[in-house]
């Protein structure tokens, strides 16, 4: 049977989800957990790649398995033998063509800025820490220019080697609470560090550095040196895979 499960995890300690040979990862520790509770050897398929610190909240996964156990107990199974920083919150039976990654519809992304004068503990793994003033109403008109489909070549990382790089941003929003910047990104897919090149070019026109009327020129120029800075990982969290 064919079981999908929601995982929620902090990314600081893991090289991202990708299993990789000499780097620690969610995906291997998740099979590892698995395969010792259903005695088989599992080959788990994430919904997102997350990079090295970046953290999950809706993290979508599915594997194969012939287990007993009942689905109701699986995610209490595997979360007794997950570190404390990884944790699977549901599982379920879906048809046996169900892919985590292929399947879904639209995956939502948020990048926390904490822009405070001093850098707050809680926050230093979960946050890019701005201490200068920042406008968010010209950030929020900036916002407005990424929705629809486009060609992101601009906000793509020069280290991919995608072919094809349009994408369809559904909804792209800007909150601010008490020092918390939230930037909140809905899209069909994302290209290599989307959002935190997107992330990075609303804070520089929240400081003036970038004009809002310069969006459009800059996603139609292609041109990955005229978009703002990919922010750090840690700031990056994936929040929930769509699949209807």
């Amino acid at each position: 049977m064919n079981i999908k499960l929601e995982i929620e995890y902090d990314g600081t300690n893991y090289h991202g989800w990708q299993k990789q040979k000499n780097s620690l990862t969610v995906q291997e520790i998740m099979e590892k957990a698995i395969g010792n509770i259903t005695g088989e050897e599992i080959k788990l398929i994430g919904a997102g790649r997350t990079d090295a610190g970046v953290h999950a909240r809706g993290q979508v996964a599915n594997f194969h398995t012939n287990t007993r156990i009942p689905v109701e107990r699986l995610p209490y199974a595997i979360n007794s033998q997950l570190p404390p920083d990884i944790v699977v919150k549901s599982a379920e039976i879906v048809p046996e063509d169900f892919h985590a990654r292929y399947s879904a519809k639209s995956k939502v992304y948020t990048y926390n800025i904490y822009n405070s004068k001093y850098l707050s503990p809680f926050y230093r793994n979960y946050s890019y820490f701005f201490p200068c003033n920042v406008l968010i109403p010209s950030m929020k008109k900036a916002a407005e220019c990424f929705l629809g489909e486009h060609d992101f070549s601009a906000f793509m990382s020069s280290q991919s080697s995608v072919k094809n790089t349009v994408r369809t941003v559904k909804r792209l929003e800007i909150t601010k609470e008490k020092d918390l910047i939230t930037v909140e990104i809905e899209a069909n897919g994302f290209l290599y560090n989307m959002v935190r090149i997107i992330a990075g070019t609303l804070l520089m026109v929240g400081i003036g550095k970038i004009k809002p009327s310069e969006i459009p020129d800059i996603i139609r120029s292609k041109d990955r040196k005229r978009a703002g800075p990919t922010l750090p990982a840690n700031g990056l969290f994936l929040e929930k895979v769509i699949y209807d």
